[in-house]
């Protein structure tokens, strides 16, 4: 099941998502994410997805691999799907009466569902190219003018980047439990229907109580190593913007003009 989640996962390689700043793919995705949500046209959208599948493409993250990820999406998006459909102006969903659906709910929905697809592909390509430290140091590097007002920066990118890198972990220690209960001969897959939800409803406990105790851990540790609030701590590795961060900011502006044109 692990391998079925992107989203806080980091693959090693020498793309050249990977080489760039982290303050470049953090705005970058930022002005992605501004402009899907302007974008209300058949044509804006396949621009964003043509950009979507170059990064893809530059990452080097293989195909198969990020589409099984995209599996856990799918249950979201079907009733993401149904909501818009049976709820847009024109819809007449009455007891005792046929079903209509009109062609803006089609295309309401499809658009939504077209939206997340596609800032979920994008935040999980953020995360699959990118180190949680070097992500935690990007996002403090541009919320630095918060500090001056009292704002914990420092404190808040690591809890946050801890966050997103915590979702596979918890996946991990669900599998782990149910390789448990299935080494005792309770094999909860084998289940059908509402006895599977129910089985499923029974793991919240170990799951909650694992979680916790592994957050315990990882706050001793950082307390350990007297990170404190992490304000005016030195880094090994400074960041730098290099000649391909501007490239890239370059190619996102001209996306963010074609988007605007169309």
């Amino acid at each position: 099941m692990k391998d079925n989640i992107l989203l806080g996962q980091y693959i090693p390689s020498d793309s050249v998502l990977h080489r760039l700043d982290p303050r470049t793919k953090l705005l970058s995705m930022l002005t992605f994410t501004i402009c899907s949500l302007l974008i209300n046209n058949y044509g804006g959208y396949a621009v964003a997805t043509v950009f979507t599948g170059s990064q893809l493409l530059l990452s080097r993250v293989p195909v198969r691999m990020f589409l099984r990820g995209l599996k856990p999406v799918a249950l979201i998006l079907s009733f993401t799907f149904a909501y818009h459909l049976f709820n847009t102006s024109g819809v007449q969903l009455w007891p005792g009466s046929a079903v209509k659906v009109t062609e803006e709910g089609i295309e309401k929905g499809l658009f939504v569902v077209w939206r997340i697809l596609l800032l979920v592909s994008l935040a999980s390509l953020l995360t699959l190219t990118t180190k949680p430290l070097d992500l935690a140091k990007g996002l403090e590097q541009l919320c630095k003018p918060l500090s001056r007002r009292g704002v914990p920066v420092e404190a808040t990118a690591l809890m946050l980047v801890i966050a997103v890198r915590f979702i596979p972990v918890i996946i991990q220690e669900l599998d782990r439990i149910m390789l448990a209960q299935r080494a005792r001969g309770y094999d909860i897959i084998a289940l059908k229907g509402h006895k599977r939800v129910f089985a499923y409803l029974s793991l919240v406990v170990p799951l909650l109580i694992t979680t916790v105790q592994r957050a315990e851990q990882l706050a001793m540790t950082i307390d350990a190593r007297a990170y404190g609030t992490g304000r005016d701590r030195t880094s090994y590795r400074e960041l730098r913007l290099s000649r391909m961060d501007y490239t890239a900011g370059g190619v996102t502006l001209a996306y963010v003009l074609l988007l605007l044109y169309l």
